[in-house]
């Protein structure tokens, strides 16, 4: 049951939704499509479903080409970000509908139907009609609508983004237990890179229409191949600077950022003298001491997000506005000038083109 996507592309005019992109997915994977909005995200999944057909490139499920072959005919199941239920059929009907299109004999229906309402928590909810329930319980119910399908592909095109945060935290830890053994693809897409790193399985970074990199989640985040990979996996965004070497030492280009200077080690101290792109996480630059080498910065305050756990500084370094995040509060006035300290031995090096060529960068902080 692999999915390939081989050269897949999709253009709308003179307009291109979907660069030539190629895909390999395999059954019992829990897949994330990863991109900001209008990155191509529900286009591509689109096209993997059968809903739209490519203007070049094919699409092959279980060795068999089903480019342009009508969604009706594939086993897909997919759920919207704007959940859609039958208003005027009960919770069991809205369940039980896919399975009476597929002609399933009453008795299957009924086990199944009551099996996947287990599961969803929907077992008191069976009679009820979708207008007398909650978001979430109607979300769950268009959940459990594709779910029940077994289809082999099952597409989730941002499910959780309309629900309360209790209920989206309940319902991350939930899904990928409810596919948990079972030889499906899902494909799961989202615009957080938390949430990616919660479910883990595999990604596809997306931006303007190109996957820049798929592999397991966590290589994709500790190891991003590129600068703009990088910045897709980054909440609050990656801090970008140019940095000059020379010999081995590591300097901040504008002479405003003071004394920001570090002793070039590990890969870094392999690269050629001259300008490089330098990209650090907010996680590691912190209004503390912290890490394997910490760098002094001085910076103008711009904003202080405070929570009962961390906190997140907006600050300018000359005409560059940099992100902080660290645990513990940690108020600043606004227009203040603030110390923080970078660990640079956390940085990733890119050159012209955006390509990583150095890093020493680890996991999440």
């Amino acid at each position: 049951m692999t999915l390939e996507l081989r050269n897949v592309t999709k253009r709308v005019g003179a307009d291109v939704h979907i660069h030539p992109t190629s895909l390999t997915l395999e059954p019992g994977t829990f897949n994330i499509l990863l991109g900001t909005t209008l990155a191509g995200k529900t286009t591509l999944m689109q096209l993997m479903a059968g809903l739209d057909r490519p203007t070049a490139g094919q699409v092959w499920f279980n060795g068999v080409d089903t480019t342009g072959m009508p969604v009706q005919k594939r086993n897909v199941a997919m759920v919207y970000q704007q959940f859609i239920n039958y208003p005027n059929l009960t919770v069991y009907e809205n369940i039980a509908s896919p399975l009476r299109v597929a002609r399933v004999r009453a008795g299957d229906i009924d086990r199944r139907v009551r099996e996947m309402a287990g599961l969803l928590k929907l077992t008191p909810m069976l009679d009820r009609r979708p207008g007398e329930l909650s978001g979430g319980q109607q979300q769950r119910t268009a959940l459990a609508r594709a779910l029940v399908k077994d289809a082999d592909l099952v597409l989730l095109d941002e499910p959780l983004a309309n629900l309360d945060f209790k209920l989206r935290e309940e319902m991350r830890e939930e899904l990928p237990r409810l596919f948990a053994g079972r030889e499906v693809i899902v494909v799961y897409a989202t615009t957080e890179p938390t949430e990616a790193l919660l479910f883990g399985g595999n990604t596809a970074t997306m931006s303007e229409g190109r996957v820049t990199q798929f592999g397991p989640t966590g290589d994709l985040y500790r190891h991003p191949e590129d600068l703009i990979t990088a910045q897709v996996f980054s909440d609050p965004p990656i801090n970008v600077a140019t940095v000059r070497k020379a010999g081995d030492t590591f300097t901040l280009e504008d002479a405003s950022a003071g004394a920001a200077t570090w002793s070039a080690s590990g890969a870094a101290a392999a690269l050629g003298d001259g300008s490089h792109t330098f990209a650090i996480r907010p996680h590691h630059i912190t209004p503390f001491e912290r890490g394997g080498h910490p760098v002094p910065i001085e910076g103008r305050v711009l904003v202080t997000e405070l929570s009962g756990s961390e906190s997140v500084i907006h600050f300018t370094v000359a005409d560059t506005t940099w992100v902080s995040v660290s645990h513990g509060i940690h108020p600043f006035e606004v227009g203040a000038t603030a110390r923080l300290y970078v660990d640079v031995s956390m940085a990733m090096y890119f050159d012209a083109e955006g390509k990583l060529i150095a890093s020493q960068a680890g996991g999440r902080s």
